[in-house]
């Protein structure tokens, strides 16, 4: 990415809803962009003639090799620079190439315009982190972070009922031209009107150091940290699940339920706002309640959500009908995504103020490397198998792999929490 000037700073915490609102619009955007693929599936399998694991490798592993890894220089830039600046650069840059995702007349053409946008999308989150975490004080901040973590729930809730509804209408490639240029106006507006918080204003030491953070020590720092590694790992095998079921949902509930479109725009819209809207909301609070008492709150909250969410995902996966499938995934969806306040508030709380973004971003390339690459192209290639060996019910038989995923997370979770439980916290 181009090199971003450093912006006037201004103490954010003075209209934090404002700046909490903005951010969470533009994550909403950046979720939207990402899920476009699985929405329409059906659709580009059809026009393009591709596979599942062709599928899997479009919405997983190509994306996430662009998305996760240039994090890592974008976070140390944003560090350096304007997090506002970068923010807005790489909205634009993953609106352009939404807008090329639905001009693409083959599948090479979809592929790399889908790795442009994770090219793009890898300098939307961290900053927000750092944003956010230098806006709210600790105490509110997980509760900050699960309105914001509405971003993937509302996204994808919205992508869900017009994507569907636009590609039923005029064809899939529409969805990604209008949301496309919705990005490409917001990236505008978010350099205009946000401005640069001060490093550090709300910690309780006050304002970060001057000096700015080494990138090498900083990723030294982060990948020798027992409790920074764990809390990434657990996410890891908890997106393994949440992404390989998310990009496979809409395509599973077509081809194995017997919904077509016009319900999926409704009905599972309607399951991805209260069930993974509804999870953000309660876990942050929850959180940040049981933090206050020990720090172990972080760990124990996702490894108990996830034991919950475990046995209700396998029925979903058997049901046989969708009404049934739908209710079932709705409790899935509230429990799968109480790791993501967690581990984020954890990372941001555990590093100096001006390490944040690059920690943020060093979290997201484990978490999604794990998950977002490897989940889909794991689904994807799994109903592949199946499907050549003759299994009628390919896809579902790949779905019910995932499960194995949340013992291992769980297991992480549980790891982190005796981990937090012994050790103070120590800023290094």
């Amino acid at each position: 990415m181009a090199r971003v000037a450093a912006a006037p700073v201004e103490p954010a915490a003075r209209r934090p809803g404002v700046v909490l609102t903005v951010l969470t619009f533009v994550y909403i955007l950046n979720f939207l962009d990402r899920q476009l693929i699985g929405i329409v599936a059906k659709p580009i399998q059809d026009s393009l003639g591709i596979s599942d694991g062709q599928l899997g490798l479009i919405g997983g592993l190509y994306f996430a090799m662009f998305y996760c890894f240039i994090a890592i220089p974008v976070g140390w830039l944003a560090d350096r620079t304007s997090r506002v600046g970068v923010l807005s650069l790489a909205c634009a840059i993953w609106s352009g190439a939404t807008v090329a995702c639905g001009l693409a007349g083959n599948y090479t053409q979809l592929v790399v315009a889908r790795m442009t946008v994770g090219f793009g999308e890898a300098g939307g989150v961290p900053p927000s982190y750092a944003i956010i975490t230098d806006t709210y004080p600790p105490g509110r901040r997980a509760a900050a972070f699960g309105i914001f973590n509405l971003g993937p729930a509302i996204g994808a809730a919205i992508g869900v009922a017009f994507g569907a509804l636009i590609a039923e209408h005029f064809g899939w490639r529409m969805p990604f031209i209008a949301i496309g240029v919705v990005g490409i106006v917001t990236a505008a507006l978010v350099r205009l009107f946000l401005r640069e918080p001060v490093r550090g204003a709300t910690d309780d030491g006050g304002h970060a150091p001057a000096a700015k953070a080494r990138f090498w020590p900083t990723l030294a720092m982060f990948f020798t940290n027992p409790v920074l590694m764990l809390a990434a790992l657990g996410s890891g095998a908890t997106q393994f699940v949440t992404y390989g079921l998310g990009n496979f949902a809409v395509l599973f509930l077509m081809r194995e339920k017997g919904m077509v479109l016009g319900q999926i725009a409704v009905w599972y819209a309607l399951v991805l706002a209260v069930g993974m809207g509804g999870g953000m909301i309660v876990s942050g609070r929850v959180i940040d309640r049981l933090t206050r008492r020990s720090r172990a709150g972080y760990a124990t909250a996702p490894a108990a959500s996830l034991a919950i969410a475990m046995p209700f995902y396998l029925a979903f996966v058997w049901a046989p009908s969708w009404p049934l499938a739908l209710v079932l995934l709705s409790v899935v969806m509230v429990f799968n995504y109480f790791y993501l306040s967690a581990s984020v508030a954890l990372v941001q709380a555990e590093v100096r103020p001006d390490q944040r973004v690059l920690s943020g971003a060093l979290l997201l390339l484990v978490m999604n490397f794990i998950g977002l690459g490897l989940g889909p192209t794991w689904v994807g290639f799994a109903s592949d198998r199946f499907k050549a060996a003759g299994d009628a019910h390919a896809l579902q038989t790949a779905l019910y792999t995932l499960t194995p995923f949340y013992l291992v997370a769980i297991a992480l979770f549980l790891v982190l929490a005796r981990r937090l439980r012994r050790e103070p916290q120590v800023l290094v």
